[in-house]
């Protein structure tokens, strides 16, 4: 990989880092439903000019019913409930239960795609979820770990590998960017009318505004022309490297930023999600194969 490459890698990964720091900002004054829709509005807005203009917009307008799932289950629901997930646990907690999507995409495809999972993505998928175990055992930190918050943030990662497979066996002949704007134009659609009925009473002021318009454009957005500039630059499991990089920048954003300080149980369950999470995907066995030569 080039350094350009590694830079925008590295960049990439602090930009989607930062969305759970927004979101623990935001979503007190906007709410859980109004937020998600702000964040997914915006980011069609600013998405669909791409459409139009890397001329995508059919693969956006034929494929709407599936893109509508995607909407959902890729967009509307995790969204929602990492939404959720932001108002009972730190910041940088969150980041790390975001780790665990890449090892629900292995089990999920094991069943929907019978793709292999193989001794080593059971043992990285184990050691994942001991990790989510030790973190709901932490009672000791300033904010108690409570299972609920937990469980919604597993049900979102568990949406993200149910909406991978589900790209991936149905819309693989899809644009990326028709893809990324439709998950987010379904989004805001099926998201509307539970806005509406929960928009705070009490318009949040011009800060909580900036954070969140910041989250839907930068970490939503702009992410992903990055992470797709990345896919045809480098290939998509080098760019799908980032899924590494997204917890320790949240860990890192909520100490500077929100002066979170990680419990033990945080730092041992963190420690051995991330470690499942690179069995799981092979990297570690990749780079002991790079090292070997």
């Amino acid at each position: 990989m080039k350094t350009s490459h590694l830079i925008e890698l590295l960049v990439l990964g602090a930009i989607w880092g930062a969305s759970f720091m927004l979101m623990k900002a935001t979503v007190p004054a906007f709410g859980v439903f109004a937020l998600v829709e702000v964040r997914a509005s915006v980011a069609a807005l600013f998405l669909l000019p791409v459409v139009y203009f890397t001329r995508q917009w059919r693969d956006l307008s034929g494929n709407w019913a599936k893109l509508l799932f995607v909407g959902a289950i890729n967009t509307a629901i995790p969204f929602c409930l990492f939404s959720y997930t932001s108002l009972h646990l730190d910041a940088g907690l969150t980041a790390i239960l975001n780790g665990t999507a890449p090892m629900f995409g292995a089990i999920i495809a094991y069943f929907y795609l019978q793709d292999r999972i193989g001794v080593h993505g059971v043992i990285g998928t184990f050691l994942g979820f001991v990790g989510v175990v030790v973190i709901s055992q932490d009672t000791q930190s300033a904010s108690p770990v409570s299972l609920l918050p937990v469980a919604t943030a597993l049900g979102a990662t568990c949406c993200y590998g149910i909406a991978a497979c589900f790209m991936k066996k149905h819309l693989s002949g899809v644009k990326p960017f028709a893809i990324a704007a439709g998950s987010q134009v379904f989004a805001a659609l099926l998201l509307f009318p539970f806005a509406l009925y929960a928009w705070p009473e009490v318009n949040p002021d011009a800060s909580t505004w900036g954070a969140a318009l910041i989250l839907a454009i930068l970490c939503t957005g702009v992410a992903y022309i990055m992470y797709f500039d990345l896919i045809a630059k480098v290939g998509a499991s080098q760019a799908m490297t980032v899924g590494y990089l997204v917890p320790m920048f949240g860990i890192l954003w909520g100490m500077v930023v929100l002066g979170e300080v990680l419990s033990t149980y945080a730092m041992i369950g963190g420690s051995l999600i991330i470690i499942g999470l690179m069995i799981t995907t092979g990297i570690l066995k990749r780079l002991r194969m790079k090292t070997s030569l």
